[in-house]
């Protein structure tokens, strides 16, 4: 059996081993009706086995940093000129923007279709209560200054993606334009690249243990419940989701033919790492590999990938029009389409860089129901299953991110679809 193969098989095990004891620990303590001792009991066994989870996702935001900035410093550098820069950044923008608007419509569109809020019959939370999530910045300045570092150093210690991505892109221009000075600096990227790579390989054999561990915390403290206490909501955001791949399939099916399967088919292990761990970052250095082994050009993948996790959550998009209509909703309060419509457009802006924000896509929807005069103690409504929630949107950005770096490649006539190995 292929390395990766067995990866793919621990993690799943690892998914029902967490599941499996979460529900021991849930049904030893609580047993229907825990009292106050059983449930910090409880507590204490979900936030020491979280221990596992969260050393996993700081040894992957440990990588990501120099990761992005080499491979995309490199991947600039290599194209050889602001055009070749230029006219990749256009067609990748294009992609983003286009992909983008459908994520939002579509969840629009099947949110007012099911009306998930409106059978709930949940009580509803008082409109003063505090959702515990802080607004994002809605304004243009407040954009502009998550986008531009004021210090790169400041930027890698956050995982600011985004202001990584400005600085990388400014950095492997200007290696270009002095051409031969800059090379022993873009060989050395090239290095530091390939040593990311290895250490990535070296950080994903933990990832059944964290996998393990995420299941178990959170079915220990909230029990089997939580997987149907909100059932409908969840089966028909995954029903969206499901379209949404449906969608990108399909469209990457009429740029790039039959091997869109084959694309598919390689991805599994790092949807299935975003999936189990909801967290698409973690899969960012093993998309990267098996892009370049289905035979998208690696400068192309240097530079597509990385943008695409400040631009291209699609999972996230879907998201947000879907959970802020069925916050509405569950309020009885009918927007019209017309408010509809300006919604997904203020979110068309106000997401762009949200990658690397905890829970980033409930951040925002706070900021947009305020201004549609939503009670923002909605978002209560959610938190209880936010986490499954997010498994989905993971699993759904690393698909969309995917698509859209094989479909530039096709785009610049730069995909050998007879594909190469990539060693790990």
């Amino acid at each position: 059996m292929k390395k990766s193969n067995k990866l793919t098989l621990y993690i799943f095990a690892a998914m029902i081993i967490g599941i499996a004891t979460g529900y021991i620990v849930n049904y030893s303590f609580g047993n229907g009706t825990p009292t106050q001792e059983e449930q910090a009991s409880i507590k204490k066994f979900a936030d020491n086995v979280s221990i596992l989870t969260d050393i996993f996702l700081r040894l992957v935001k440990m990588i990501i940093a120099p990761l992005v900035f080499s491979t995309l410093v490199v991947g600039v550098a290599k194209m050889g000129d602001i055009k070749a820069v230029g006219r990749v950044g256009g067609k990748t923008m294009l992609w983003f923007i286009s992909a983008t608007f459908v994520s939002l419509f579509l969840g629009l569109v099947l949110v007012n279709l099911m009306k998930p809020g409106l059978s709930l019959a949940l009580p509803l939370p008082d409109t003063h209560a505090d959702s515990g999530i802080s607004k994002a910045d809605m304004t243009l300045r407040g954009f502009f200054h998550h986008v531009v570092p004021d210090s790169v150093i400041n930027a890698m210690a956050h995982n600011e993606i985004l202001q990584i991505v400005v600085f990388a892109i400014f950095f492997g221009v200007a290696a270009a334009a002095i051409g031969e000075q800059a090379n022993p600096v873009v060989k050395l990227m090239d290095s530091v690249a390939h040593i990311m790579l290895k250490v990535t390989g070296f950080v994903m054999n933990f990832a059944p243990f964290a996998v393990f561990a995420a299941m178990a915390a959170i079915i220990a403290d909230k029990g089997l419940s939580v997987l149907w206490i909100y059932g409908k909501f969840i089966t028909q955001f995954y029903a969206g989701l499901f379209s949404l791949w449906i969608v990108l399939a399909f469209v990457g099916f009429l740029i790039l033919g039959k091997p869109v399967l084959r694309l598919l088919g390689l991805i599994k292990d790092p949807v299935l790492l975003a999936f189990s761990t909801a967290s698409s970052e973690a899969a960012y250095p093993r998309t990267m590999e098996e892009l370049e082994r289905f035979g998208c050009d690696k400068r192309i993948v240097s530079f597509v990938l990385p943008l695409g996790y400040s631009f291209n959550l699609d999972g996230s998009m879907m998201y947000m029009t879907f959970a802020s209509l069925f916050i509405a909703q569950a309020y009885g309060m009918h927007l019209p389409f017309d408010q509809q419509i300006t919604m997904l457009l203020v979110l068309m802006i106000t997401s762009k860089g949200i990658a690397g924000v905890p829970r980033a896509s409930l951040v925002v929807i706070a900021g947009t129901l305020s201004m549609f005069n939503i009670p923002e103690a909605g978002l209560l409504l959610l938190l209880g299953v936010d986490h499954l929630l997010d498994m989905g949107r993971s699993a759904t950005n690393v698909i969309g991110n995917a698509m859209a770096t094989a479909v530039v490649s096709k785009w610049e006539n730069k995909l050998d679809l007879n594909g190469t190995e990539v060693k790990a």
